[in-house]
């Protein structure tokens, strides 16, 4: 038995779709302001394209990037700000609630860590640092 790796897939035979047309797709919703987990759920979904790697040989970060579409801060960071944006809405309408206070605390911890992450990797600016007044804005 070979070893299948995800380098090794072939584009299943049944996608009628070139490469060049499934880039133009993903440029077409990233620029509407979809995200890219968004956008394989479509293609998989509406265009019955399995996986966007097995044809175009890139992910869809890396045909975002390559374009110039690829949000400025990473979807991770942004989703947890999102989430913790919810959170503080949440809380200030429910201020017992104390359970939602612990996740808000391990959301931004999260967040932190992360920023530091893509700090030592050059992603991030060095100066970036997280503030809850900023994510709400960003947000909404």
């Amino acid at each position: 038995m070979t070893e299948n790796n995800e380098s090794e897939k072939k584009a299943a035979n049944w996608v009628d779709y070139k490469p060049k047309e499934i880039e133009d797709l993903i440029i077409k919703y990233a620029k509407q302001g979809t995200t890219s987990a968004h956008i394989g759920l479509m293609l998989r979904d509406q265009y019955g394209i399995p996986s966007v790697k097995a044809v175009t040989k890139k992910t869809i970060s890396q045909i975002l990037k390559e374009n110039k579409a690829y949000p400025k801060l990473p979807e991770d960071i942004l989703n947890l700000m999102k989430r913790v944006v919810e959170l503080r809405v949440h809380l200030e309408r429910n201020k017992k609630d104390y359970q939602s206070y612990r996740g808000l605390e391990l959301a931004e911890s999260k967040i932190r860590r992360l920023a530091k992450y893509y700090r030592k990797k050059g992603i991030l600016a060095k100066t970036w640092k997280y503030n809850s007044e900023q994510a709400k804005l960003l947000i909404r």
